[in-house]
């Protein structure tokens, strides 16, 4: 599916499915794979030694006697290579790189195939927004079957419900509208996906370190799917039609399926349904966005990427603008994804999860403030390093990803998980839209700075709030009320 298809630890609210990783631990200790316990020392070859099991201090041996070595723990992996170590991770982990692929892919193809059956412009870009617009729609409406189905259904029908769409669009007789339709269909349906795999990995990977990791994996693997994707889908168009690379994304929706459904477990619903399913949506929607943590921390993912679009939506009349070729302009485009892979790999392996819940409220803060370079109108190599530390900037979202599990509970996990990513396309696609608007009366290189400014100020607002709303800062009062809402939100 389209990018992302994107506190202390209730430790009550662990999942203990088979073959779940360990527990996670309270936020303020490591949370590492729990180490099988040491096999038991070899009893001393003495006459008269204790049994094995006998709680006894440890024998002193007298000189010129060697003593008898424990048996040492298995090594146990640790970071990004426990995630991969739990089976049905890499079975998600595949499926997730195939259809990203595809839909990058398809997207690209889709692009062409409507200028060429119109030769219109705004007909052509109207195919990019549409894979935006729809996620509101899809995120609030639909959220409920992500709690209320379980996951691994959910997300195989929506998967062959992809491949059906694209199916119809390889028909040459399906008109152009009748393409723009699929396309929506398919950007609606994302969401659902995306937030049923979300609230899934807490079930494979547990509510701890594990989990954070593999939401960083998946966010590594989006972004560079856009840096390989669309080079493999101008590839691809070069050797065939624009129908035949749309091709290619049915076969990897259908090949994320069949991983789905045969590399994961049933697992049951998290909620029985209680309603109708539109119901059912918007309910969980109110209990969520009434939480005032889950609000703040939700608005935390939102609000800076809302703002960091600016100088990609602006990258081709910026280019121009300072005079540079047209080949700079892939720099421009790709600078921001180089910079958020490389810190959130550098914050993922080598960062404890202390750390990284620490620089959440500072990365923030600061992370909008190199677009502030944009006021001088720099050069190329300025602009480049600029871009690759705003992207750097999101290496916060590593440790506010546990923060926002720790504090949805888990009945309304699939909906929040849902609401969240329907949200952050949806903001991004509204950020975009603003900069083009505003760069309508005022030069480029003010809008990206104005951005970097404003973002700054909005998220600075945030921090406050979700400092405030931390556990232990809340009144009583609003503690109590929270917990109401969780109790009667089932």
């Amino acid at each position: 599916m389209p990018n992302d298809r994107s506190a202390p630890a209730d430790t009550s609210r662990t999942p203990t499915a088979p073959d779940a990783v360990a527990p996670a631990a309270p936020a303020d200790t490591p949370r590492t794979p729990t180490v099988p316990d040491a096999v038991a020392p070899a009893a001393p070859a003495v006459p008269g030694a204790p049994a094995p099991d006998a709680v006894t201090p440890a024998p002193v041996h007298p000189p010129g006697v060697a003593a008898v070595p424990e048996a040492v723990a298995p090594a146990v992996p640790r970071g990004y290579r426990a995630v991969f170590a739990v089976a049905e991770f890499r079975a998600v982990f595949a499926a997730h790189l195939f259809s990203l692929l595809g839909v990058v892919v398809s997207e690209l193809a889709l692009t062409v195939l409507v200028y060429d059956l119109t030769g219109s412009p705004l007909l052509s870009a109207l195919t990019f927004a549409l894979g935006l617009l729809p996620y509101l729609i899809g995120g609030t409406l639909f959220a409920g079957v992500a709690d209320r189905y379980p996951a691994r259904r959910v997300l195989v029908v929506c998967d062959l419900l992809c491949a059906a769409c694209v199916a119809v669009m390889l028909v040459p007789a399906t008109p152009v509208a009748g393409l723009l339709a699929l396309r929506c269909l398919v950007a609606a349906i994302a969401p659902v996906f995306t937030g049923t795999r979300m609230a899934a990995l807490t079930d494979i990977l547990g509510e701890g370190d594990l989990y954070v990791l593999g939401r960083s994996l998946l966010r590594i693997v989006s972004q560079s799917a856009m840096l390989i994707g669309f080079g493999a889908g101008g590839v691809l168009l070069t050797v065939l039609s624009p129908r035949g690379a749309i091709t290619v994304t049915a076969v990897t929706f259908l090949a994320s399926a069949a991983l789905l459904r045969f590399g994961t477990r049933a697992r049951p619903a998290r909620s029985g349904g209680g309603g109708t399913l539109l119901k059912e949506s918007l309910a969980g929607a109110r209990l969520i966005l009434g939480d005032r943590r889950v609000r703040a921390l939700m608005l935390l993912f939102w609000v800076p990427p809302m703002f960091v679009v600016a100088p990609e939506a602006l990258a081709a009349p910026y280019a121009d603008a300072i005079g540079v070729p047209s080949a700079a302009l892939g720099l421009l485009l790709c600078s921001m994804a180089v910079g958020h892979i490389g810190a959130e790999l550098f914050v993922g392996s080598a960062l404890s999860p202390r750390d990284r819940s620490r620089i959440v409220l500072p990365v923030a803060a600061v992370g909008l403030l190199p677009l502030v370079v944009y006021a001088v109108r720099p050069g190329l190599p300025l602009a480049v390093a600029a871009l690759a530390l705003a992207g750097a900037g999101a290496a916060y979202v590593i440790g506010l990803d546990q923060w926002f599990v720790d504090a949805v509970p888990e009945e309304l996990r699939g909906r929040a998980m849902t609401l969240l990513t329907a949200g952050l396309m949806t903001v991004q696609g509204l950020g975009m839209a603003l900069a083009g608007l505003a760069a309508e009366f005022f030069p480029v290189h003010q809008v990206v700075a104005g951005s970097g400014i404003l973002g700054t100020v909005c998220t600075l607002l945030l921090v406050a709030e979700v400092r405030a709303t931390a556990p232990g800062r809340m009144s009583d009062t609003e503690g109590r009320d929270r917990a109401d809402r969780h109790v009667t939100s089932g």
